[in-house]
């Protein structure tokens, strides 16, 4: 009986035949299910794919209100509108300060030399500032009394953005306080502003008192729902299209303005600073921000307010310490008490993560000037 003949060796190799059956069940699973465009998008990306929103059902989680209908159309497509090219983009410097800035020469400093690649907004809630500065003179627009914890603060920095936002040459806004200084040199906070498409907003979840367990109200809903409420710093950067979607949001802040105050609901203590912003780019737009904040503070004394650097805590070494750390730390009211996030990301690189520092008592000036070439040098 004559041996069996062997049996011929396959003509092609095992990944080739693996690949194409994967391709098949893939673009199969694309007429099929939402998911499968979003796999084959994710392991094809260079195939021209689109977001994973495009692929999901067009039906709502549920039903929308016209206004809302009407909220979200404007909002989508001011996102998807490119930016305003414009020969001199520039920074708006938005200060949101009591009266006079104590800090001003120190910023005068900062800005020497970068004419026409920035721009300053004063807000000055209480009295009318003296002003030091040349970059400062003329730069107070109309403000109001702005009171801590309540919905005046979120009204001022809406304000501040109203009025930046005007010239079209702004094409970053940063918010800053009279407490706050620069860290770095001002080509380094442009680069690092200018050459990135995410927003600085900071945005974490807190289950605890201090966070949706004690300051939700479900009066929100269906608008903001529980597991959509963040928190975060009110000191953020933002980019054009961002400023414009906060400008324009008449139905979403309204909200906040009547359901996040202080003494709602008997023990109930809400602070629409610390709350609307994060909560409303969760909702519109989680992936064209930082969930970080770029000026630094020091939360880790657990108090109301964060620490206070006094004129004899501010020393070189101090300085040089925060201009490089590169995470960012999140102190939850729960039971865990500290979120550590991952590794400040800077268009996919670890980076330093602040760009500006609070909160530092008037007396630390002559320090900080003192200093100021030294910690700025990169």
């Amino acid at each position: 009986m004559p041996a069996p003949r062997p049996r011929p060796p396959m003509k092609g190799p095992v990944w080739i035949i693996a690949l194409i059956s994967l391709i098949i069940l893939l673009l199969i699973g694309a007429y099929m299910v939402p998911l499968g465009g979003y796999l084959f998008c994710y392991f094809f990306s260079g195939l021209g794919c689109k977001s994973i929103s495009e692929w999901l059902p067009l039906t709502p989680t549920r039903e929308y209100s016209d206004a809302e209908i009407a909220a979200r159309g404007v909002i989508r497509d001011i996102l998807q509108t490119p930016p305003i090219q414009t020969k001199t983009p520039k920074i708006a410097f938005m200060f949101l300060t009591p009266g006079t800035l104590p800090f001003e020469q120190l910023w005068d400093k900062f800005f020497d030399g970068y004419e026409g690649r920035f721009s300053v907004y004063v807000h000055a809630s209480s009295e009318k500032p003296e002003h030091l500065s040349r970059y400062f003179v003329n730069r107070d627009i109309h403000s109001e009394k702005v009171v801590w914890g309540t919905n005046s603060m979120v009204d001022a920095e809406r304000r501040l953005l109203g009025l930046a936002f005007q010239d079209p040459d702004n094409q970053h806004f940063v918010l800053l306080s009279d407490s706050c200084i620069p860290l770095h040199n001002f080509g380094y906070v442009f680069n690092y502003l200018m050459n990135t498409n995410v927003s600085f907003i900071d945005c974490y979840e807190d289950l605890g008192p201090h966070g949706s367990a004690g300051r939700y109200s479900e009066h929100m809903l269906p608008e903001v729902d529980y597991k959509d409420f963040r928190k975060g710093s009110q000191w953020f950067t933002m980019k054009r299209q961002h400023a414009m979607i906060v400008i324009s949001d008449g139905h979403y802040y309204p909200k906040f303005k009547l359901y996040c105050k202080p003494g709602m609901e008997g023990d109930k203590n809400c602070y629409s600073d610390e709350h609307y912003l994060p909560t409303f780019f969760y909702m519109m737009d989680p992936g064209g921000i930082a969930n970080r904040s770029v000026t630094h503070v020091d939360w880790s004394e657990r108090k109301w307010h964060p620490k206070a650097y006094q004129a004899q805590d501010v020393t070189n070494e101090i300085l040089k310490n925060i201009t490089s750390i590169d995470e960012s730390l999140h102190f939850t009211s729960d039971e865990r008490k500290l979120l550590v996030d991952k590794a400040c990301m800077w268009n996919g690189m670890k980076r330093p993560c602040y760009l500006f520092a609070r909160k530092f008592d008037p007396e630390a000036l002559d320090t900080l000037m003192h200093h100021f070439s030294n910690y700025t040098t990169i």
